[in-house]
Parts: structure tokens; sequence; C-alpha cells
């Protein structure tokens, strides 16, 4: 599934690619993307143009003159600009054409991803992005935020990483990780935690997630070449899918559980 890093790279590459294009055409294959009226969708893209591309946690935030569209990836979804003449391949569900005969195509293998039109002055309040906690870059989050948001949460500490509304953007991959540097038990129950700890998770999100920006996100099965973009923080993985290897700490074997029915891989020396 495509976390904050991958989504920021696909950002970045289709801001160099599709910014203040016409609109022409907007073709709908696979409507349950939509959570608009298709008409209506249709009507806020054509002849406009994107101004801008931002981003909320895992949101795509598509700047038009009066609207924005919002675009979550999920577990599949890629964006892919190509030549208007080219075949529609199987999964390629929503496709936005501009003037100059090209398109911005979305393929998503699992029809999870899902799009969205707002108003501009309705973002903040759409509860796609009013609920979404704070990034892991943000220097507002805090070990007391932290603290605050954990106190009534009795499940583990790996599943409440996952919770947008507390941390936006991390997922699987990059919480086993911030989990493995900052030392911490993926099971241990979120309100035990300790400022020190709260202080260890967010000096570790930050410096994990900044390279992983660097280096374009994470490349594995869910995650691939999108846009010809192919991340390399997978060199970078200390404990993510590798169960069965030696610890690069202390040579312990990682080991692999399921925690909320999510993979989770731990040192179960250095993350005692």
């Amino acid at each position: 599934m495509p976390e904050l890093a991958e989504v920021e790279t696909v950002r970045n590459t289709l801001k160099k690619r599709i910014l203040h294009k016409k609109i022409v055409d907007v073709k709908i294959i696979y409507g349950n993307i939509i959570q608009n009226d298709l008409e209506e969708f249709k009507k806020a893209l054509i002849n406009n143009e994107f101004k801008d591309i931002k981003r909320v946690g895992k949101w795509l935030l598509f700047e038009l003159n009066d609207y924005y569209l919002l675009s979550h990836l999920r577990m599949e979804g890629k964006y892919f600009i190509k030549n208007r003449e080219e075949e529609v391949l199987k999964h390629e569900h929503v496709i936005i054409t501009f003037a100059d005969h090209t398109d911005l195509r979305y393929h998503d293998t699992r029809k999870f991803g899902r799009m969205k039109i707002v108003k501009k002055e309705d973002l903040k309040n759409t509860k796609e992005i009013s609920k979404q906690g704070k990034e892991p870059l943000d220097p507002s989050l805090t070990s007391s935020y932290l603290q605050t948001k954990f106190k009534n949460k009795k499940g583990p500490i790996k599943t409440i990483l996952l919770d947008q509304e507390i941390i936006s953007g991390l997922g699987n991959i990059y919480a086993n990780e911030v989990l493995f540097a900052s030392k911490i038990n993926p099971l241990k129950c979120a309100n035990t935690l300790t400022k020190e700890e709260c202080e260890r998770i967010i000096m570790t999100a930050n410096k994990i997630i900044k390279k992983a920006i660097e280096m374009g996100g994470t490349t594995i099965r869910s995650y691939t070449s999108s846009l010809g973009v192919t991340g390399h923080y997978q060199d970078y993985l200390c404990v993510h899918k590798k169960e069965g290897d030696p610890c690069p700490i202390c040579g312990c074997l990682i080991e692999k559980i399921k925690i909320g029915g999510r993979s989770t891989y731990f040192c179960p020396n250095c993350q005692k």
C-alpha cells in the first residue's frame, strides 16, 4: 500500500507533468471509485486545469479553480501518463484527457481507490481531511500530543500507529520500521508508553519518512514504478519483510507475527 513517502513521490512527479494543462475530457470506466455524481464530477474537471497538487496524509489534493479533486490510492492505485491513442488497459478506471492529447490514467487492480470533488471552502470540513492526525514531519507532533491521544488506547502500539486520526501517513511498512528504530515492542499497550518513548517515536518517524521521501519511497509488490518512478527505500529497511534475517543491531533473528491482521516484523531482543 502506498504510504506517505510513496504518495509524496507521486505528487512531486505529477506536478512536473500535468499542471496548467487544459482538461478536455473525462472518462469514468468504473464509477464506484468516484464519490460524487458522475456528471458533476466530470463538469468540475472539463475545461479546467490543475493549478497545484497538494497532499494531506495519504490523500492527494489536485487543485482546480474552485474545487479540489481528492484522490486516495488505497492498496494498489497508480497514475500513468499516456498518449490519448494508446489502448486503454483492463484496470485503467478513470481517464482525464488534456488538450495536448495526453491522458492521466488512474490504474487500480483492486478498485479500492477513491476520488472525490469538493469545493475549496469545504475542504477543511470534509471528513476525509478533517479527521487526519498530525504528520510525522509536522513540528506540532509532540510527545504531549501523542500521550494525550494514547491515553485511552489499550490496544497494541503497532495498531494505534496505523490510526490515521493520530499520525497521518504512516502505514504498515513504516510503522514496523519506526517501532524497531524506537526499540519499542509492537505489542506494548499504547496507553503505557512513556514521554521518552513517545519522543523516540516522533524522532525516528521524522528521520525515516524524510529518508524514504528522498529515496522515492519503498518499492514492493503493491507499490511499483507508477509514472516511471521506482523507490529505493527498501534498501534501507531493517525489519519489514526480513523474517528470519539477523537483526542489523544485535544479530538476533527477526520475527513475524500478526497484530490486528497486519504482518508485523520486529527484533525480539532489541524490542523486548
